[in-house]
């Protein structure tokens, strides 16, 4: 039979270099971390409320931007969507721009130019 005080204690300090290194904590709900390791907002979607530049971006998504306009371009919902009611009432009025609006709105949203009511850039998909 094993004498215990023969038995290694995994806790032990001989045995620090082999066990794994502790995780980061994880940051509160809502926040993610910097690079230089401060807390910052995050959408609920965990991206950053910044672009590369530290420019604010919209909390939109891009991509139910995209597939609004491709479906219901015509109707300007996308607009609507984004918060740009007047002119998702012009696109109403004219069909969007008989289409042609329309097109121009899809390939700006797609290049990620297209911007909400408070004019920050949808970019995050």
């Amino acid at each position: 039979m094993a004498n215990p005080e023969q038995v290694p204690d995994p806790t032990a300090a001989s045995n620090v270099g082999a066990s794994t290194p502790p995780s980061e904590p994880a940051p509160p709900v809502g926040y993610g971390y910097a690079p230089n390791g401060a807390a910052i907002p995050v959408f609920p979607n965990g991206k950053p409320p910044l672009d590369a530049t530290g420019n604010t971006v919209s909390d939109k998504s891009r991509l139910a931007a995209a597939l609004l306009c491709w479906f219901l371009g015509f109707l300007g919902i996308h607009r609507f969507y984004v918060g740009k009611v007047g002119t998702g009432i012009l696109m109403i009025v004219t069909l969007g721009g008989l289409g042609i609006w329309v097109l121009i709105d899809f390939i700006m949203i797609l290049i990620g130019s297209f911007k909400d009511k408070a004019e920050e850039p949808l970019v995050n998909w």
